[in-house]
């Protein structure tokens, strides 16, 4: 990919490129508090990016792997980045969140389960991705995303940020989508 040569991990960008809000999220498809995010936030984030209201950065990072053990964040993740090179990022992971496994369950870890799931995006099970998945091609990339990740101060995943701010993980003040909604559109 175009950023393999770069020292830091450039985020995976989904969305109109000028669109005036910007999300910044740090992601691991084996956290289930990210799983909690997506499936509560898809659909607003969605509808947001298609209405050219905002675009969401994703960072996706290999956190859980160290702290359970395994090897299933950064499989999934460089699948992900797989996907993005077949322009399939949005969907991809999207699948993963829905079939995420138990956290303690490793089963990002099984290649063949990530080519599997591929199969639920249109266009995304062909032979370059799956090369990209057994190879390993962006392991690097999220090798990078992670410390960057580790660097940053942020204290877990997610970690949604909008204009630098982290809007998500304040329990006396939760986030729900209606909330993130108005925020954005304040920016429009």
């Amino acid at each position: 990919g175009e950023d393999e040569g770069s020292a830091s991990a450039k985020p995976i960008s989904v969305g109109q490129k000028k669109a005036p809000a910007e999300l910044t999220v740090y992601e691991d498809f084996r956290c289930p508090a990210c799983g909690q995010f997506e499936n509560v936030f898809r659909d607003t984030l969605h509808s947001l990016e298609e209405d050219g209201k905002l675009k969401v950065n994703y960072h996706i990072v290999s956190i859980i792997d160290g702290a359970m053990g395994g090897t299933g964040s950064k499989n999934a993740a460089n699948a992900a980045v797989c996907a993005r090179d077949e322009g399939k990022f949005q969907e991809y992971h999207d699948v993963l969140f829905r079939h995420q496994p138990e956290e303690q369950d490793d089963a990002f870890a099984n290649k063949k389960t990530l080519i599997g799931l591929a199969k639920k995006v249109d266009g995304l099970d062909g032979a370059a991705f799956r090369s990209c998945v057994n190879d390993g091609k962006h392991d690097k990339w999220v090798e990078r995303s992670t410390s960057a990740f580790q660097n940053s101060g942020h204290q877990g995943t997610p970690t949604v940020l909008l204009d630098g701010k982290n809007l998500y993980g304040d329990q006396s003040d939760p986030l729900t989508p209606q909330k993130l909604k108005k925020k954005i559109e304040a920016k429009s």
